[in-house]
């Protein structure tokens, strides 16, 4: 992985200083009405998440956003001092990366284990996913056929040399992608499909999800890996530029060994010095409640996380499919594997 340099780490700090924070101790020791969250999600519908959290609770977000390992070389930083309550990511391998650092701590929650299922959290309570996010791709339906994205399998094969498009290899969403193929494959089935894609790109990976998408309608390749809100985002969204490149592509959901297609999460967990813990665990408790699930997936387009929710409408068209079981956290256990294999074959 890439690691932050002392110098960019430094500035990293300088900049997320400036967000403000405290230790949030009432003068008696308990806690105040503040919750100190240090976020690397960056979407317009979580400011609407926080000011409800405060509007039900009384207690005031304060919000520091950054990259997720320069938040995490950050809490590393600042150890049992760490003013930090609470950590959020969009990816359980980046939530695995804040655990595996020693920077989370255990939530036993009724409210947590009751609304949001097994596999979609750490099974020791150390973070907890709260909107779901498949991994699959967008393609164009006047040359692929789709019974040729049915299975990830067949993204590495000779059929589609030079069709492919995707992001870098280091990116989170792909090297969970490839914990998970680890996880379900083995080590050497895995390391063969990681060559095979990487040998059927059309392009070097650039730009993100999104870009992958336009370039997939610009005729540059003819499948993209994607997560799934960026291309219902994009359907859904005020860009009408994004809307007719979408209008005119098709979503597949490749499956896992015919168990359903990868699907990862945003979730978060209780800092391991939080000073304000009792905060943390209702705010978590609070993203997995109806009235949250429900803005997570109306505004950012994503699958609700939670039991019994239902995506938005905007969403629900791209809803029919059942997941793979595959535990969250088995992404981030394998994410060294994953990214060795990925720079062995040259996805860069």
């Amino acid at each position: 992985m890439r690691r932050l340099t002392a110098l960019a780490a430094a500035a990293a700090a300088l900049t997320l200083a400036a967000c403000g924070q405290s230790s949030d101790k009432a003068a008696d020791g308990a806690s105040s009405k503040v919750l100190n969250l240090y976020t690397a999600r960056h979407y317009d519908a979580d400011q609407k998440l926080y000011d409800l959290f405060t509007e039900k609770t009384g207690i005031e977000v304060k919000r520091i956003e950054g990259r997720p390992d320069e938040l995490i070389a950050r809490m590393k930083a600042e150890g049992a001092n760490s003013p930090a309550d609470v950590f959020v990511a969009a990816d359980a391998g980046a939530l695995w990366r804040a655990q595996d650092a020693g920077l989370l701590q255990t939530v036993n929650s009724e409210a947590l284990n009751a609304a949001i299922p097994e596999n979609l959290r750490e099974p020791s309570g150390q973070y907890y996913g709260f909107s779901r996010r498949a991994r699959i791709v967008a393609y164009d339906p006047a040359k692929v056929q789709p019974n040729e994205v049915t299975d990830y399998a067949q993204l590495a094969s000779p059929r589609f040399k030079g069709k492919i498009c995707a992001r870098s290899g280091d990116n989170v969403y792909n090297l969970s992608l490839v914990g998970a193929l680890i996880e379900a494959w083995g080590e050497d089935k895995a390391k063969a499909w990681v060559e095979g894609v990487t040998q059927n790109f059309a392009r070097p990976p650039e730009g993100g999800d999104r870009d992958q998408i336009r370039a997939v309608a610009a005729g540059v390749c003819e499948v993209a890996l994607t997560n799934s809100y960026y291309f219902i985002r994009m359907a859904n969204g005020e860009d009408a530029a994004d809307r007719e490149i979408a209008s005119k592509l098709r979503l597949g959901f490749p499956s896992l060994d015919g168990k359903g297609p990868h699907v990862n999460i945003s979730g978060g967990g209780v800092a391991a010095h939080a000073p304000n813990k009792d905060n943390a665990v209702k705010f978590l408790e609070f993203l997995a409640s109806p009235e949250a699930q429900q803005i997570v997936t109306e505004l950012n387009f994503e699958y609700p996380a939670a039991n019994g929710a239902a995506p938005a409408a905007a969403v629900a068209p791209y809803a029919n499919f059942t997941a793979h079981p595959m535990n969250v956290s088995r992404y981030g256990i394998n994410q060294a594997k994953a990214q060795s294999m990925i720079s062995a074959a040259g996805w860069r």
